[in-house]
């Protein structure tokens, strides 16, 4: 299919793989998608702005990447940076079409309704998007494609409408008549309202008066006391900005506008260095209006599909989609005489150019010709590689979940062990994130499903880095397949998963396909250098572990369902660290948490888990989101026979008691190449890398814990 992406400040419609749907979302087949000219302007001009000058405006950012270059090393960091250099950014948020599948949970659309649906992070400038149920609305039938697709902008204006709650007769001002400013002007006038219209476009001024806006000028041509003089000298009882500036004086000249005890709500992005003076006598009311409405940001709302109860919430962003849709239905909103010009997909740059042009139109629609009726199995696959290098003698691997970490972390690895693996094909719920990977990495192929790689006899093995939810199901799938398997942590966050995965391997009593679990720091140097510590040892050990882990906010994915929360999702490294390290069955465990007096932090952000292993040794983690960064996020201290151990965040080993077996390293190495190494060794020599036993105690334990620290 067909997609619109931002590259280096050009626009052009690229081939991706329709995108997987999963619960709770549905796949649209889009015919018309808006182009809001402010909007997708700002997006065009950043992506060709480069680097250096967006540092010069993100300073943290530069500071955050030096650190992240004494980390990791120099190295890594470029690779990121010349990655995200060489990104394609979706763009689009507002679309209309018909939909083409439902996941599983959405009961109230079917495959052929005709929806409106919004959202930067879903409704893009694509054939085909994926979409979840809260950010998508009924089309009524008196309203076309083209009139719906204008979804989020008419939501956006809505919603700034009702933080300014007007009255009938009321007198507001509109600042700004592009798109938003001329539908805010006809909500208002559909509430009763008079409105008086700004902007510095004489040609946006004359539609606005052709469509009922009483008044309209330029602010140079007027001056503090215009308003006054139109509203009988009282001044306005309300002001929407709808403008983009950088300039401070246009919320200056809101506030002069108004009347004493009036308000002014800012829907638009202008400068917000605010004089006192201008507000306080009048005891003015300042309301911002965030987007579509109560549920955007909200990550529960728009993700997970959790609506806000109507008694409580009246309006949130889906209801303003459907009450908007609804006034075009009504004839009390018209949008078709706005729209300036239209596209196909196939002439994007075009589109794009024309809102970049000095008279730029106030409202742009791009036109799909796709009308395929049902999805076949190749529209979720693209050839990268038209003819495929050699691979012969290498482990020809796939990737599940190009996410960033993938991004920065295995797929540079394994292009650096191009003697040991050949990157088959890359798989991401997003065919946009799928091309970047691999397109950047020399895959075969593309997909947006799972099936794919797992129906390949050209695939050998997969990585499974998707969000934490799905590892064990992909990875019961993937053995199924015949496939090795390298899953990133955790294995799995249901109990059921890791039984099934246990009895997979001893009912057949083999041991291929190998698994692999990502516990890398035991195949760390410094996680080698601790096992070769404690070798010959004649007692057991005593480790200290500590982890400085961060403050991460409550409404993170790690916290949630995809995640398993810290413990579970994070925690589980060092548990396998202390296996790898006792090669012994875990004896007794116990695990204590804080019980935090605020909602801020979860009860598995911070606890001390102690575990005590059948050959005597004992090993205690202490996890802690209440630390300050400005330690090392990982330190442990390892005593045994008279000799202590001390690692300092994988950068340094420090021995005390024996010789030969300190180390510093210029940069972290957590072992994530060594591990795919021992992968690729593994399933050549059919010696597990870490033993199935090993990894079905680390995932006990994490699940143990938990028990024990929710109790």
């Amino acid at each position: 299919m067909k997609q619109v992406v931002l590259k280096k400040g050009v626009a052009q419609a690229v081939e991706v793989p329709v995108p997987s749907v999963e619960a709770g979302e549905l796949l649209v087949r889009v015919h018309v998608s808006c182009l809001s000219v402010g909007t997708e302007l700002s997006g065009l001009r950043s992506s060709g702005t480069p680097l250096w000058k967006r540092a010069f405006k993100q300073p943290e950012k530069v500071v955050a990447a030096i650190q992240m270059a004494k980390d990791l090393g120099v190295q890594r960091v470029w690779q990121s940076i010349e990655e995200k250099r060489e990104a394609e950014h979706p763009t689009g948020y507002s679309v209309a079409g018909v939909v083409a599948a439902v996941g599983v949970g959405v009961r109230d659309f079917s495959v052929g309704d005709r929806v409106a649906c919004a959202g930067a992070q879903y409704a893009h400038h694509s054939e085909y998007i994926r979409v979840t149920r809260n950010l998508c609305a009924p089309v009524p039938d008196a309203v076309g494609f083209e009139d719906a697709s204008t979804v989020t902008l008419g939501a956006i204006a809505l919603q700034g409408v009702r933080r300014a709650e007007p009255t009938l007769g009321e007198v507001f001002v509109v600042v700004g008549l592009g798109v938003l400013g001329q539908i805010t002007a006809q909500l208002l006038r559909a509430n009763g309202c008079r409105v008086i219209g700004i902007d510095t476009d004489p040609s946006r001024i004359d539609v606005a008066v052709s469509m009922g806006v009483e008044h309209a000028f330029h602010p140079e041509g007027a001056d503090n006391d215009t308003v006054a003089r139109m509203t009988d000298g009282f001044g306005a009882d309300g002001v929407i900005i709808t403008a983009a500036s950088s300039s401070d004086a246009v919320i200056s000249s809101a506030f002069k506008v108004c009347r004493k005890k009036g308000r002014v709500v800012l829907v638009g992005d202008v400068g917000l260095n605010l004089n006192r003076a201008d507000f306080y006598a009048k005891e003015l009311d300042f309301l911002v209006s965030t987007s579509y409405g109560p549920g955007r940001y909200d990550t529960r709302y728009e993700e997970q599909g959790i609506d806000y109860p109507i008694g409580y919430v009246r309006w949130t962003e889906h209801r303003n989609m459907v009450q908007y849709l609804r006034l075009l239905a009504d004839g009390l909103v018209n949008v078709a005489a706005l729209v300036a010009a239209r596209y196909s997909i196939d002439d994007a740059g075009a589109a794009y150019a024309a809102t970049a042009g000095k008279d730029k139109p106030l409202l742009v629609l791009l036109t799909y010709t796709n009308t395929e009726p049902g999805l076949s199995t190749a529209s979720r696959r693209l050839t990268i590689k038209s003819t495929p290098r050699v691979s012969e003698g290498k482990i020809r691997i796939a990737l599940i979940g190009a996410g960033g970490f993938a991004r920065s972390s295995h797929l540079p690895n394994i292009a650096a062990l191009d003697h040991l693996f050949h990157l088959r094909a890359v798989v991401n719920r997003t065919g946009v994130s799928a091309r970047a990977a691999g397109q950047h990495f020399g895959a075969d192929y593309i997909s947006t499903d799972p099936a794919e790689v797992l129906a390949d006899p050209e695939v050998d093995a997969v990585l499974i880095a998707t969000r934490h939810n799905l590892h064990g199901a992909l990875a019961l799938k993937a053995l199924a397949a015949g496939k090795h398997v390298l899953v990133e942590k955790p294995l799995t966050l249901r109990r059921e998963e890791l039984l099934e995965l246990d009895s997979l391997f001893s009912a057949a009593n083999c041991e291929r396909p190998i698994m692999l679990t990502g516990y890398n720091r035991r195949f760390s140097p410094y996680g080698e250098r601790m096992k070769a510590f404690l070798e010959d040892r004649t007692s057991p050990f005593i480790l200290n572990y500590r982890i400085n882990a961060g403050y991460i906010p409550m409404d993170h994915w790690v916290h949630g369902a995809e995640g398993g929360g810290r413990n579970i999702g994070e925690a589980c490294h060092i548990y396998d660290l202390f296996t790898f390290l006792a090669d012994s069955p875990v004896a007794a465990l116990s695990a204590h948490s804080i019980k935090p007096k605020t909602a801020h932090y979860g009860r598995n952000d911070n606890f001390i888990a102690t575990v005590s292993f059948a050959d005597g040794s004992v090993a205690s983690l202490t996890y802690t989101a209440l630390g300050n960064k400005g330690l090392p996020k990982e330190t442990a201290e390892l005593f045994v026979d008279g000799k202590i151990a001390s690692l300092d965040d994988f950068k340094s080993l420090t021995v005390h008691g024996a010789q030969g077996l300190s180390l510093k390293t210029g940069h972290q190495d957590k072992g994530l190449r060594n591990e795919l190494e021992r992968f690729a060794h593994g399933i050549r020599s059919g010696i597990w890398p870490i033993p199935l036993w090993q990894q079905i105690q680390v995932s006990e334990l994490t699940f143990a814990v938990e028990d024990m620290i929710y109790q």
